[in-house]
C-alpha cells in the first residue's frame, strides 16, 4: 500500500464554499461522468436529500454529484444549487424532456458553533461547484467541515475543532480514498489506539473519555446535533449494488476511529463512488474502504486549527 493524494485516484474534482463567519459551508464531488454510487447509514439522526436513489431498488444506477453541508436540515435546498450548475451544462438525466441532474446530500448539524440562523444555500453550493478542482484539495476548516466538532457528550462547552479530512492509497492498479467531514458525538483516537481528539477535562488542557462518561451517565441527554460524512472514491468498476455493500464495509473505519459511534445522536453516512474501470475484489475494496475511512477521520482531526472558541488537536500540543 502506497499513500497518495485523494485528486490522483481521478475523474473527479471537489470543490468548497462556506461562510466563515458563521462558521457553516458545504462540499461538493463532482465525477467527470457519470457514476455509479452507493450509500450507508448508520447514524439515528440523518438529514439528507434523494438518499433513495441509491437503493438497490431503485432505477437511477449513480449519481451525477454528491453534497455535503453543514446547516442540518434547513440547508437541503442547497443541492438545488448543485443541480442549477448541472443543468447548465447540459448534465443530467436524459428524460427526454429534460436533462435532470441526480444528485444526492447530506447535512451535519453545526448550528451550535456560530450563528444557527445562517446556513448553507443553493448560492453557496453553486459556488462550490465553480471552485471545484482536480489538482487542488484544501483541507482542515473549510467547507462543510468548518463548522464540524467532535466531544460533545458534555455539550459544546467541551467539544474540540475538527474539519475536512481525506486519506488515500494505491495497491497495484487500484486507488481509493476517502474524503470525510467528521462531526462526532464520540472521541477520535489514531491507529494506535491514542485519543487525538474528543470530550475535553474541565481545564481544556486535555481531553476525557466519552465512553466512559456515556457509561457513568446510564442515559444520555444528547440530541441529533452531530454526525460525520464520508465519500469513498475509487477507480474500480462496480454497480450501485455493490457499491452499498461496500459503504457498509467502510462503516467499520468509523468504528476503529470513532467512539461512541452510530449512536442515535449521530447521521452518520457514507457514501461510494466508482470513477475508473480497474477490476478488483469486492471483499478487498470493502476491506480497503474501512482502512481508508479510518484515516481519513484522523486526519480530519489533525488538520483543523482552533476556531469559534473550540480548541483543536494542535493546540493541546502547545
Amino acid at each position: 500500500m502506497t499513500e497518495i493524494n485523494l485528486l490522483d485516484i481521478g475523474g473527479f474534482k471537489i470543490g468548497h464554499a462556506d461562510n466563515t463567519a458563521s462558521a457553516t459551508g458545504c462540499t461538493v464531488f463532482l465525477p467527470h461522468i457519470f457514476a455509479p454510487c452507493g450509500v450507508d447509514v448508520r447514524g439515528g439522526g440523518p438529514a439528507s436529500r434523494e438518499i433513495h436513489l441509491l437503493d438497490s431498488q431503485m432505477a437511477a444506477s449513480g449519481l451525477h454529484a454528491i453534497l455535503l453541508s453543514g446547516g442540518s436540515a434547513f440547508s437541503l435546498e442547497a443541492a438545488t444549487g448543485v443541480m442549477e450548475y448541472l443543468e447548465q451544462r447540459e448534465i443530467g438525466f436524459d428524460t427526454g424532456i429534460a436533462k435532470v441532474p441526480l444528485v444526492c446530500q447530506s447535512a451535519l448539524f453545526d448550528l451550535g458553533v456560530a450563528c444557527a440562523n445562517i446556513r448553507p444555500t443553493k448560492a453557496m453550493a453553486y459556488a462550490a461547484c465553480e471552485n471545484a478542482s482536480a489538482t487542488n484539495l484544501a483541507l482542515g476548516n473549510v467547507g462543510a467541515g468548518i463548522g464540524c466538532t467532535v466531544g460533545k457528550i458534555l455539550g459544546m462547552d467541551f467539544a474540540m475543532k475538527t474539519g475536512i479530512g481525506a486519506y488515500a492509497t494505491q495497491v497495484g492498479n487500484i486507488k481509493i480514498g476517502a474524503l470525510v467531514a467528521l462531526n462526532a458525538l464520540g472521541d477520535i483516537f489514531d491507529a494506535t489506539g491514542t485519543q487525538v481528539a474528543g470530550v475535553l477535562s474541565a481545564d481544556k488542557k486535555s481531553m476525557r473519555n466519552s465512553e466512559q462518561i456515556l457509561y457513568a451517565m446510564q442515559e444520555t441527554a444528547a440530541v441529533a446535533t452531530n454526525t460525520t460524512l464520508a465519500i469513498v472514491i475509487m477507480n474500480c468498476k462496480f454497480t450501485k449494488s455493490e457499491l452499498n455493500k461496500i459503504a457498509s464495509m467502510a462503516q467499520n473505519g468509523y468504528a476503529r476511529a470513532i467512539t461512541p459511534i452510530h449512536t442515535m445522536a449521530d447521521g452518520d453516512t457514507i457514501y461510494t463512488t466508482s470513477v475508473g474501470n480497474e477490476t478488483a475484489d469486492l471483499n478487498v475494496i470493502g476491506t480497503l474502504a474501512a482502512t481508508v475511512v479510518q484515516k481519513a477521520v484522523i486526519n480530519a482531526a489533525l488538520t483543523a486549527t482552533g476556531a469559534y472558541g473550540f480548541v483543536s488537536y494542535n493546540d493541546l500540543q502547545n
